[in-house]
C-alpha cells in the first residue's frame, strides 16, 4: 500500500501522526483533531509552495498514527513523542535542564537532598523549580543547617570509621558512622524536610511544637530548644511567603527576536509579582517554521499574522498587517524586486516551545504571557490547568495570555528587547562579560558557589613511557601560570591513565591539606568517566567530600559532573562557557605534552653520557641542565666541566669524546 492509499484509510478521529523517511526514522510528529483531514492536507497542491511542507512530503515514504480520546491527550502524546524521537522537522528544546529542583532520595536507607536539573522516575521526590537558580542551593543549605539531612556523595550502604566535617559543624546527623544516629531520628528529620519542601509550614510547625512540648516534659531541654529554633525558622519563612503572595501572582513572560533564520528567546520568571530570574534559548536553524514567501531576507516581525517586514522584536509591533513603506525602504526592500526568502511563523514556534517547556512539569505558574497567539492555545491552557490540579495547596488554573496593551504588554516588550540583546551577544560574536560566564558555568555545572578558581589535570605519555601529568590554574577570568604544576608519575608502570590520574590528584590535594590551603571551586579532569571516577577515588581517600568535580571528554566535548554522571551536559558549541572550559582543558593538555616531550628529549639525549664510566643519572641531569645538550658537553673544556662535576668525571668525559 503506497502512502496516499494509506492516508485514505486513516480515521477522522483526534490523534497523533508520525511521518517516516526511507530509513524508517520519524522525521515529523504532529497532532490533529481530525487525523485524516490533517494528514491529507500535506498533499494539497497549494501547500507544496511551503518550504517545510515541500521538503517533508518529498522525504516521507510512510505515516503512522495513534488515535486518542480528545485533543488534550493528543497534545501530551505529541510532546512525549517529540522528546523521545527528536524528529528533525520539529522544534527541539535543547536546553531542557535549566530549571533547578530539590531532590529528596526517598528510595535510600538514609535519604539525602540534592539540587538537580533533570527529573527522573527513580522513586525520589522532586520539588521546584526554584528561581533564581541559587535559591535551590540556599534551600538545601537551610535543610543542612536546620534538619541535618546531608547532600554528600559518601557511600551510605555501609558504615565508615569516622564522620566527615559536616557532622562536626552540626550540618549532618552522621548516618555514615554506626550509633551516631538512629533510624527513627533520621526518618523523623526526613518527614520534616518533606513537609517543608511540600510547602506545608502549618503542619510542620504543629508537629514540631508537639515534639518540643514532649521534650520539655521529659526535661530534654537541649532537644526542646532545637525544636523551638526550628519552629521560629519555619514561621519566618511562612511570613515571607505570605508577603510574596500578597504582592502578585506567579507568571512567565516570553519575548523573542528572529533574524537571518536564527531565533533568540528570553523567558522572564515572575514570582510574587517580582522578576526573579531570566532564561535564554537559541535556535540557529528553523526550517520547520519557514516558508518561501516574498519577505525581508534578514528578519521577521513578531506579529502573529505577519510574515514579512523589517527586523523587530516582541513589543515593537504595529497593529496592522501592512509594512510601512519607509520601513520597507530602510530594510532594503524593492517592490519590483521581491526576493523569495524564509519567513518565520511565531505562532507555530511558541506552540511547540510551550508544550516542551511545561507539559509534564511538576509546577506551572498561574500566567504565561506570550507575544503571539497560536492554534491550540486553549487546549494547552486546559491541559496545563489539569496538570496543576495535582499539586494540592498550589493547585491553580493556568492562563496563557496574549496581552496587546498595558503593563503586561510592556513586560513582553521588555523580554523582546532583552532577546534582541541576547541575539547580538550570541550570533554577532560579541565578547561576553567574564562575570556572566562564571555565572553560566555555575548554573550549568550546579556549582554551590561562583567559580573563582579551577584546577585542571591531564596525563601525557607514549605507550606508558615517561608518564607525566600537568595541572593548570584558571583564576578570576584568566590563566594563572605561576600556579601551574608538573608531576612525574612514580607509582604506575605501563599504560594506566586511571591510576596515573588517581596518583596525581591524591598528591596534589594531600599537599593542599598539609599546607592548610583552600580547595578550588572546581577540579576539572581532561578525560571521560574513567578519569573522573579515578579522581573521585583519590579525593575520597583523603576524606575530601562535596568537592565539585567534573570531566570533559575530548571528542564529544561533553561535560560529566561527578554525582550526576547519568546526565552529561552537552553545551551548545557557541556557548562561551564551553569555550572557556575547552581553553582550560587545551592549556592543561599543552602543558602536559610540553613537559612530556622535554622529559623524553632528556632521556634520549642522556643515553650516550650514561655510557661513560663514573657518570650516573644525577650527574647526567646536572650536565644537561647546565650545558643544554650533549653536543655542548662534548665541546666543553676541562675547566667548564669541572664547574659542574668532579675533576675525575671531567677527565672521563673528555677521554670518552676524544675516542
Amino acid at each position: 500500500m503506497d502512502l496516499l492509499q494509506k492516508i485514505r484509510t486513516i480515521p477522522a478521529d483526534p490523534g497523533v501522526y508520525m511521518y517516516k523517511n526511507a530509513e524508517g526514522q520519524v522525521i515529523y510528529v504532529g497532532k490533529a483533531k481530525n487525523l485524516r483531514s490533517r494528514v491529507s492536507s500535506y498533499f494539497h497542491e497549494g501547500r507544496w509552495e511551503d518550504a517545510k511542507t515541500g521538503t517533508l512530503v518529498r522525504e516521507a515514504v510512510d505515516v503512522d498514527y495513534i488515535v486518542v480520546a480528545n485533543n488534550k491527550e493528543a497534545l501530551a502524546l505529541e510532546n512525549n513523542l517529540i522528546k523521545q524521537r527528536k524528529p528533525r522537522f520539529n522544534i527541539l528544546l535543547r536546553d531542557d535542564k535549566t530549571y533547578p529542583y530539590v531532590k529528596l532520595t526517598l528510595t535510600e536507607r538514609w535519604p539525602r537532598v540534592y539540587v538537580t536539573r533533570r527529573l527522573r522516575k527513580d522513586g525520589s521526590e522532586y520539588y521546584g523549580p526554584y528561581f533564581p537558580a541559587n535559591l535551590a542551593y540556599r534551600i538545601v543549605d537551610l535543610i543542612h543547617r536546620n534538619f541535618l539531612i546531608p547532600s554528600c556523595k559518601v557511600d551510605l550502604t555501609r558504615f565508615h570509621p569516622r564522620p566527615c566535617l559536616q557532622y562536626y559543624i552540626k550540618r549532618c546527623l552522621g548516618p555514615c558512622v554506626k550509633d551516631l544516629t538512629t533510624a527513627e531520628t533520621y526518618q523523623e528529620a526526613v518527614r520534616d524536610v518533606k513537609l517543608f519542601l511540600e510547602g506545608r509550614p502549618t503542619d510542620l510547625a504543629r508537629s514540631l511544637r508537639q515534639r518540643m512540648e514532649q521534650a520539655a516534659a521529659a526535661q530534654e531541654y537541649e532537644r526542646a530548644a532545637r525544636y523551638r529554633d526550628l519552629i521560629s525558622t519555619v514561621e519566618q519563612l511562612q511570613e515571607r511567603q505570605r508577603i510574596a503572595a500578597a504582592e502578585g501572582d506567579d507568571a512567565d513572560v516570553f519575548g523573542y527576536h528572529y533574524e537571518n533564520g536564527m531565533v533568540a528567546v528570553n523567558l522572564f520568571h515572575m514570582r510574587g509579582g517580582k522578576m526573579v530570574d531570566r532564561r535564554e534559548f537559541f535556535w540557529e536553524d528553523l526550517p520547520e517554521f519557514c516558508s518561501s514567501n516574498a519577505a525581508d531576507t534578514t528578519a521577521s516581525t513578531c506579529h502573529p499574522e505577519r510574515s514579512e517586514g523589517p527586523t523587530q522584536f516582541a513589543g515593537s509591533v504595529t497593529p496592522n498587517n501592512s509594512v510601512d513603506p519607509s520601513a520597507r525602504m530602510e530594510s532594503g526592500h524593492q517592490d519590483d524586486k521581491m526576493v523569495a526568502a524564509p519567513s518565520f511563523h511565531p505562532g507555530e514556534f511558541f506552540s511547540a516551545l510551550l508544550k516542551q517547556l511545561y507539559i509534564g512539569q511538576p509546577y506551572v505558574p498561574r500566567n504565561l504571557y506570550v507575544p503571539v497567539d497560536f492554534e491550540d492555545r486553549e487546549e494547552l491552557e486546559e491541559l496545563l490547568s489539569e496538570q496543576n490540579a495535582g499539586e494540592g495547596a498550589r493547585s491553580t488554573r493556568v492562563h496563557i495570555l496574549v496581552p496587546q496593551r498595558g503593563e503586561k504588554r510592556s513586560l513582553i516588550d521588555l523580554a523582546g528587547n532583552n532577546a534582541k540583546q541576547s541575539y547580538d551577544q550570541r550570533f554577532r560574536v560579541l565578547k561576553p562579560n567574564a562575570r556572566k560566564i562564571q555565572e553560566e558555568l555555575q548554573e550549568a555545572l550546579s556549582l554551590p558557589e561562583l567559580p573563582k578558581r579551577i584546577e585542571c589535570f591531564d596525563i601525557s605519555h607514549i605507550q606508558g613511557a615517561e608518564t607525566v601529568a600537568s595541572m593548570v590554574v584558571w583564576e578570576d577570568g584568566k590563566m594563572k601560570k605561576s600556579d601551574y604544576r608538573k608531576f612525574i608519575i612514580r607509582t604506575v608502570e605501563g599504560v594506566d591513565d586511571f591510576a596515573s590520574m588517581r596518583e596525581v590528584v591524591a598528591r596534589r590535594y594531600k599537599r593542599i591539606q598539609d599546607e592548610n590551603k583552600s580547595l578550588p571551586s572546581l577540579v576539572l579532569i581532561d578525560g571521560g568517566l574513567g578519569q573522573l571516577h579515578a579522581a573521585a577515588e583519590a579525593l575520597e581517600s583523603l576524606e575530601i567530600i562535596n568537592q565539585p568535580l567534573a570531566a570533559i571528554a575530548k571528542r564529544e566535548e561533553i561535560l560529566y559532573v561527578y554525582g550526576q554522571e547519568k546526565d552529561p551536559i552537552a553545551l551548545d558549541h557557541h556557548s562561551p562557557v564551553l569555550h572557556m572550559v575547552q581553553q582550560i582543558r587545551d592549556e592543561a593538555h599543552r602543558f602536559a605534552v610540553t613537559f612530556h616531550r622535554k622529559r623524553r628529549q632528556i632521556r634520549d639525549r642522556s643515553t650516550e653520557l650514561l655510557e661513560i664510566p663514573g657518570v650516573g643519572a644525577s650527574t647526567t641531569r646536572r650536565l644537561l641542565e647546565h650545558f643544554g645538550s650533549v653536543q655542548a658537553v662534548k665541546q666543553a673544556d676541562a675547566a667548564a666541566l669541572s664547574a659542574v662535576v668532579t675533576r675525575t668525571q671531567a677527565e672521563a668525559i673528555q677521554n670518552h669524546f676524544r675516542k
